[in-house]
């Protein structure tokens, strides 16, 4: 059963399902978006044999060398005057989270987006050798299906004309895009970071319109960073780790098509950010619900403010998790009155198993 739900400018897909999530999401919370991630990584160069395609002048990439393939990849552009170097620290990142990245320098450091777009894709097609190339570690090992791009400042706006040149693209992490006058009519799932005193390319006639000039029936985001300038999403490390946070995720969900991802955005990562000063959003994707339609048990009020009641005849016991399936507090249902006390709980939505059913709860101040 599919049931639609709206939450703020975030268009929702429920899910419903008749077993516990937290098995197949357990291992995704806030803090396996860490930088880095799990994974070893190594690099490879033209000198190791990669291939220098035409629309770009030598590229680095980087990859998971103890993770399991195939892999998702992204390639990523920088800016104006810029070199592999402004961008390097989303190379090891991404690839210790098990994806391949490769970052490329341009023809020539004046290079306007739509160069970089085509150096962009040029980047993509390289991976694909490099999947069918007998020397290379990573013969057979990317998946030809779920390519990605990025790019700083022109390599941003790079990064979002490539999707609209190429519609197999599977989704965009623009940062701080230049772009005036962007023409973006395409279907990849995009989120755009910006900087709130970005001089060179301010929000307003840059991040901002990039977004508004996106189809609404494309998945999208626009981050802006309090304060943020506009080099402060060259590093996943910006705005003290939110920046990475939100991209690796925003790729797990798109590129990769991992649904555990959608409750940390929608529920953790997006909910009141203290490092935004400007949100918006309007995407879809699914979060896992696992309340019955026909279930004999009854919780409420829902939301609440703290208590909520059972009506349950019988003892049970019960667990708390919260979003990302951690258990917060458990206990056990005795006697009449049957109630579980969550307002000493920080957070704003939770999970509550009894009896194997798991019931989803709100909770308001």
């Amino acid at each position: 059963m599919i049931r639609r739900y709206a939450k703020s400018s975030i268009l929702l897909v429920f899910s419903l399902f008749s077993v516990i999530v937290f098995s197949q999401c357990e291992d995704i919370t806030l803090e396996s978006l860490m930088n880095p991630g799990i994974y070893q990584v190594a690099t490879l160069t033209q000198e190791d044999g990669l291939r220098d395609g035409p629309a770009y002048f030598g590229a680095t990439v980087y990859y998971p060398v103890n993770a399991s393939p195939p892999y998702a990849s992204i390639a990523i552009a920088p800016g104006f005057n810029s070199f592999q170097e402004s961008v390097e620290a989303w190379g090891p990142f991404y690839a210790s989270h098990g994806i391949v990245t490769i970052i490329i320098d341009t023809n020539s450091i004046f290079d306007l987006p739509e160069a970089r777009a085509l150096g962009l894709l040029d980047a993509l097609e390289t991976l694909r050798q490099e999947n069918t190339r007998t020397s290379s570690p990573l013969l057979g090992a990317i998946d030809n299906t779920k390519f990605a791009v990025s790019g700083w400042s022109m390599g941003g706006g790079g990064a979002q004309r490539a999707a609209v040149l190429d519609n197999t693209i599977k989704g965009i992490v623009v940062m701080c895009p230049w772009l005036p006058n962007a023409t973006l009519n395409h279907v990849s799932p995009v989120v755009i970071f910006s900087g709130e005193n970005d001089v060179v390319a301010p929000p307003v006639i840059h991040a901002n319109i990039n977004y508004d000039s996106t189809p609404e029936s494309t998945n999208k985001l626009l981050f802006e960073i309090e304060n943020g300038n506009h080099s402060i999403a060259n590093t996943p490390d910006g705005a003290n780790g939110v920046i990475g946070s939100i991209a690796l995720s925003w790729f797990k969900l798109y590129v990769e098509e991992n649904d555990c991802y959608c409750t940390l955005l929608v529920d953790n990562l997006l909910v009141n950010p203290s490092a935004a000063s400007n949100v918006q959003s309007s995407f879809e994707c699914e979060v896992l619900d696992t309340q019955e339609n026909n279930s004999q048990t009854l919780l409420y009020p829902n939301p609440t403010r703290g208590i909520v009641n059972i009506s349950l005849q019988q003892d049970a016991l019960y667990h708390v998790y919260s979003v990302t399936g951690q258990l917060l507090h458990s206990g056990e249902l005795k006697g009449s009155l049957k109630q579980i006390d969550l307002s000493s709980l920080s957070g704003n939505m939770f999970y509550v198993r009894i009896n194997n059913e798991t019931f989803k709860i709100a909770k308001t101040r």
